[in-house]
């Protein structure tokens, strides 16, 4: 059971007025996120039971080396087997509600849901005879987010609809329990924190008693969970997680501005909007990718880069000591900048960073390409954390890192991650 963004820290306090949510709230210890701290990276990670450089998920989007144009990183893009796949290959069955990164689907033995970035129902299941119940029941992939904090009855009405999909999901695929191992994520606590999270934390916040209002009814589902969890014939298991933390935003931070005005970036023209990377001039040294990835302009990796492959790690080490000493308000902004090798390896598949930057709690960073300052607000109040992310286990085990969970997965059906053999089959 998945609780998109939940803090661990936010539960416990949460957890004496959600009666659901004290069922499993303090009794395990919190998870770490894998770097970055981003949903597509972490339940990536999750369903393929891999760290990001072996997976190949990095960050939202990827960048043609050629045209210099932005696309979403999906599904398409997890370049090794999932947890699914190895499952199925023993014969067992997995039914998957709402899970990120899972777009466009593809098949496997049981049934998929996409969650983000599916924004085509056709094109978010598997096997393809459930479009058309879904479709019938109204079933709708994201809530609109679009007027956030500037209408949050709006918003919370958006995630209530969302909320009532997931559940009238829940219905369909899990009652005939022909499934082995089965998924559901709830991604509204995430939509509602990025917009609203200081009402969820100060219970004198104007809008604190209309988000516990959408709280209780979320809940509710996680007791519906929780109920059909216990209902089932044993050997089964639990485990519920977050894949990040949250917190209240301090400001956005934008390398890429960081770099055009440390001279490390500079652009060819006007950008058409915020995503617009294709104005990175050949002088630049360096640019930046969501949320905190840096890549040096060299001219073995990109068509119009410049930069010597010889002085790319002196470049890349000018950047990191400068952004260390970046201040907010007389507060230091990054924890850490790393090279792709220190976090990752030297064998990280897919497009490692050449920098991966993570912020002090509070800073949340951005890469837009049309952005003139280096703080700024810009409608959102929560941000990710890479600590503190919510898990429980029904049994006591305990993990600490995101990938870890999906190990948990096979390590319950005997399943290493490079063996395909059969085995008993059990609920999970």
């Amino acid at each position: 059971m998945g609780l998109d963004g939940l803090p661990a820290s936010l539960a416990s306090k949460l957890a004496d007025k959600l009666p659901n949510l004290n069922r499993i709230t303090g009794k395990n210890n919190s998870l770490t996120a894998e770097l970055p701290e981003l949903s597509p990276v972490n339940w990536t990670s999750f369903f393929t039971a891999q760290k990001p450089q072996n997976h190949g998920i990095y960050g939202f989007t990827s960048m043609d080396k050629t045209g210099y144009t932005l696309s979403i990183n999906n599904f398409d893009q997890v370049l090794c087997p999932t947890i699914f796949d190895r499952l199925g290959d023993r014969g067992l069955v997995s039914k998957v509600i709402n899970l990120p990164n899972t777009y466009p689907a593809k098949p496997l033995r049981g049934m998929l849901i996409s969650g983000f970035v599916a924004d085509s129902l056709e094109k978010a299941v598997y096997p393809p005879f459930l479009h058309g119940p879904l479709k019938e029941s109204g079933f709708i992939l994201e809530a609109d987010t679009s007027r956030g904090l500037m209408e949050p009855e709006y918003l919370i009405d958006q995630v209530g609809r969302t909320l009532e999909c997931r559940l009238n999901a829940l219905e369909m695929l899990w009652n005939d329990l022909a499934w082995d191992f089965f998924v559901i994520v709830f991604t509204e606590t995430d939509r509602l924190f990025h917009f609203l999270y200081p009402c969820f934390e100060d219970e004198k916040h104007p809008l604190h008693k209309l988000c516990m209002k959408f709280m209780l009814k979320w809940d509710k589902a996680i007791g519906q969970v929780l109920d059909k969890f216990e209902a089932l014939p044993g050997p089964k298991k639990l485990i519920s997680f977050a894949d990040h933390g949250f917190t209240t935003l301090k400001t956005e931070v934008d390398l890429n501005t960081f770099l055009v005005q440390n001279g490390f970036l500079s652009y060819d023209r006007p950008p058409a909007d915020q995503w617009d990377s294709s104005i990175i001039s050949e002088c630049s040294k360096a640019f930046a990718l969501d949320p905190g990835r840096i890549y040096i302009h060299t001219s073995t990796d990109y068509e119009r880069g410049k930069v010597s492959p010889v002085i790319a790690e002196s470049i890349a080490a000018d950047i990191a000591k400068a952004l260390m000493k970046l201040e907010f308000n007389g507060q230091k902004v990054m924890e850490s900048v790393q090279t792709g090798a220190e976090a990752y390896g030297a064998k990280a598949i897919g497009n490692p960073p050449d920098l991966i930057c993570t912020a002090m709690p509070g800073f949340d960073l951005k890469a837009k390409f049309d952005r003139n300052e280096i703080f700024g607000f810009h409608g959102r109040t929560g941000t990710h954390t890479l600590r503190d992310a919510f898990f429980y286990s029904s049994d006591g085990s305990q993990a600490e890192f995101m990938h870890q969970t999906g190990q948990m997965v096979l390590d319950w059906f005997g399943c290493p991650l490079q063996e395909c053999s059969r085995t008993k089959l059990n609920h999970y």
